[in-house]
């Protein structure tokens, strides 16, 4: 991205979670070409307290059992900082107004810009400036990751090796450190437990260090060697053109700054075809719309989520929120809601009352995918996977 266009709190679940993080950061387990990571980490009863909307729906008879459901949220582009502009607090306070919405996930999934390290050497060649835009943020910032509820981050984009590979390797062990798990590389996998449901999350986007998304064979591949080993499959994919005029998802490739960022559509469609029950995307800056194809949910961009001092501002550009939705272990959409924000100087998202933000993704989701735009009311309510 450029600045300009989310049970158990005895000794035995403690000793799992201390053997998953430590496996996190030793091991790597090659299965043919698949490198999969495997993350699973137990909540304790605080961070397990689900929303009251999920708790009105478990009580109904006619909806699934609590205990094969998860509530998923998913944030847009969020970024801790730059090497001339640190957050204080390693970054809490960007979160403080709407961890409301993110703790309570069972599972709180974000695209991380940027690297989180002290060392490196900047893509380019000095301080920001012109059309290239480099950041790096403390480690310690993936503190505040994990304070506002985050479980698993999305590496894959365009500014993760903004300092080099080094930089790119500090910032996953730092994550991990926090119980993040991060995913996006190259035939990678981060599988997690959730409420008896075993995830799979993969991310791409147009680079070398990432799962390509314009390799479409490619991805297709991934898909389905992790759909082999979990029961829901998520693709979180950044890519798109940039820039306050790029709402609509268009069809066909899209370019950004000379670059090849792949076929978006086609991309998704891609990605359930193989069998991923959830597409989230990132990376155009500013909200798309929602569209449901063989009843799956593609989330095509929820904007600039958090940044500090690092995004554009105005109009469109401050609207961004959080997306909600509750699955169960078919990967289906039970309900769902995008939670309406707006991002306020110096980066830093508050919920939005008015729910302009959800309107906007309501309009662009129609206007772009018609009676295949995924129902949602103007409070950002979100219809059931199979509602016609």
């Amino acid at each position: 991205m450029n600045p300009d266009p989310n049970r158990q709190t005895d000794k035995a679940s403690a000793g799992r979670r201390a053997a998953a993080l430590g496996a996190l950061l030793a091991a790597v387990v090659c299965v043919g070409a698949i490198v999969t990571v495997v993350a699973v980490r137990e909540r304790s009863g605080a961070e397990a307290a689900a929303p009251a909307e999920r708790k009105q729906r478990a009580a109904a008879p006619e909806t699934e059992a609590d205990d094969q459901t998860v509530v998923i949220t998913w944030v847009g582009d969020t970024m801790l900082g730059t090497t001339s502009a640190v957050p204080p607090d390693n970054g809490k306070p960007m979160f403080a107004k709407v961890r409301q919405w993110i703790k309570p996930a069972d599972l709180a999934l974000g695209n991380l810009e940027g690297v989180l390290s002290e060392r490196g050497a900047s893509k380019c060649g000095g301080a920001s400036g012109g059309t290239c835009f480099a950041f790096r943020a403390p480690t310690a910032s993936a503190k505040a990751l994990r304070w506002a509820g985050f479980d698993v981050m999305n590496m894959a984009n365009n500014h993760a090796m903004d300092y080099g590979a080094d930089a790119r390797m500090d910032t996953k062990i730092a994550l991990a450190k926090s119980s993040i798990a991060s995913t996006g590389g190259p035939g990678e996998i981060a599988f997690i437990l959730r409420n008896g449901i075993r995830f799979a999350l993969i991310g791409l986007a147009p680079y070398p260090w990432a799962q390509d998304n314009r390799d479409l064979a490619g991805a297709a591949k991934l898909v389905k060697a992790a759909r082999r080993k979990a029961d829901v499959v998520i693709a979180m994919v950044h890519a798109g053109a940039e820039g306050s005029d790029k709402t609509h998802t268009p069809t066909g490739t899209e370019y950004a700054f000379g670059e090849d960022r792949g076929n978006t559509r086609e991309m998704a469609y891609t990605l359930i075809d193989a069998g991923a029950a959830l597409v989230l995307g990132s990376g155009p800056h500013v909200i798309r719309g929602v569209q449901r194809y063989h009843g799956r949910m593609i989330a095509y961009s929820l904007g600039n989520f958090a940044g500090w001092h690092n995004f554009a501002s105005g109009s469109v550009l401050d609207q961004t929120g959080v997306l909600r939705v509750t699955i169960n272990k078919d990967g289906r959409v039970l309900d769902g809601r995008w939670l309406s924000a707006q991002l306020v100087p110096p980066g830093v998202p508050v919920p939005q009352p008015s729910n302009l933000s959800a309107n906007l993704a309501r309009s662009v989701s129609i206007a772009d995918f018609g009676k295949d735009a995924w129902p949602m009311k103007p409070d950002g309510r979100l219809a059931a996977w199979d509602a016609k």
